[in-house]
């Protein structure tokens, strides 16, 4: 009798998407594909692989790399810790590895920003290390196919998911029972609508016969949303304006965007405060303002409105800097405010 693995694998031979960081075994490209693909759709992915993979061929070239242009190219993926993080491992791989990437899953697991999911899957891909690497697909998949009703997003549920990937893996290559497993969620058991009559696992599929696929998986509590009010100033002198790097300890940091000011009110209208008035001085002139469309992160929702200001001349401001307005797009912003500048 055939395993789920079995099955799994069989299928994925027939129907498994071609995707480039498929036809490779060099770590690095596997690790990369993994760490753009986490919060991030296959056909956004692709194009940021490809353009990274072509700037920087190499873990070494990557490690080489200024961080401002590591985040210039990630520019529109979002969850910018992912980008500093793997510039930082790259570092990591040159100074405590000499230049080599790490061939255990220990060694891989110690990099920076490397989780659980992303050694497996690095080792099962590039080394075919025998181990399960537990993402989304997994959770939903296993938790229809056993109707199992322990939530995903508890430490005991977790330890279950995993164990019982790792138990199914069995004798199967690591490297095809992932893949199979990954590309299993993503085209046929899907969130939602899932292609329950194609599924060769259908007779097998304790949640198809309880009627409980849509209740699969089970998650125990909601994220709480906060919002925040942004108001950004884009200040205009001559041919040049102002730009400000976020600092550590909130969101985007090491990002470029105009001065903010963030109140806590709902009002559109532009706060003139103290700190408003360090950016701009006294003597100013508003000439407009746009509110941008909400943008969702995963825990906070930003409302922002861009104010755009002429001055005779920019205030003193040492934590800013003063560039041409051509050249604003070289840094690498947020991207809200990069859905801004393109109507500019």
């Amino acid at each position: 009798m055939h395993t789920v693995a079995d099955i799994l694998v069989e299928w994925y031979e027939r129907c498994g998407r071609s995707l480039p960081w498929r036809e490779t075994r060099d770590p690095y490209r596997i690790w990369l594909s993994e760490v753009i693909l986490q919060q991030t759709r296959v056909a956004q992915g692709m194009e940021y692989y490809l353009r990274f993979t072509q700037r920087f061929p190499t873990v070494a070239s990557l490690a080489a790399a200024e961080e401002d242009e590591v985040l210039k190219l990630w520019q529109g993926l979002g969850y910018y810790s992912r980008a500093r993080n793997l510039h930082a491992a790259a570092k990591q791989i040159r100074t405590e590895h000499g230049g080599i990437f790490p061939k255990t899953y220990e060694g891989v697991r110690s990099l920076r920003g490397v989780g659980d999911y992303t050694a497996a899957a690095v080792c099962a891909f590039a080394y075919d290390l025998p181990h399960a690497a537990v993402d989304g697909n997994f959770y939903r998949v296993l938790a229809r196919l056993f109707d199992l009703t322990e939530p995903i997003d508890t430490g005991a549920g977790k330890k279950l998911f995993a164990a019982l990937a790792q138990e199914l893996l069995g004798d199967a290559q690591p490297s095809a029972y992932n893949q199979a497993m990954m590309d299993f969620g993503a085209t046929l058991c899907t969130p939602t609508q899932p292609r329950c009559d194609e599924c060769p696992l259908a007779e097998r599929c304790a949640a198809r016969a309880a009627g409980t696929v849509a209740e699969r998986p089970v998650k125990q509590g909601r994220t709480h949303v906060r919002d925040r009010r942004f108001h950004y100033l884009h200040i205009v002198c001559g041919d040049r304006t102002v730009l400000h790097r976020r600092g550590a300890g909130d969101i985007w940091q090491g990002l470029y965007e105009f001065p903010l000011v963030e109140t806590d009110a709902e009002a559109h209208e532009l706060p003139q405060t103290d700190e408003f008035r360090h950016w701009v001085g006294d003597e100013w002139v508003l000439r407009g303002s746009v509110d941008l469309p909400k943008h969702q992160l995963s825990h906070q929702r930003i409302h922002a409105t861009v104010h755009r200001i002429e001055v005779e001349a920019f205030a003193p401001a040492a934590e800013a800097c003063a560039v041409p307005i051509a050249r604003v797009d070289d840094y690498a912003v947020p991207r809200l405010l990069e859905r801004y500048l393109l109507t500019k």
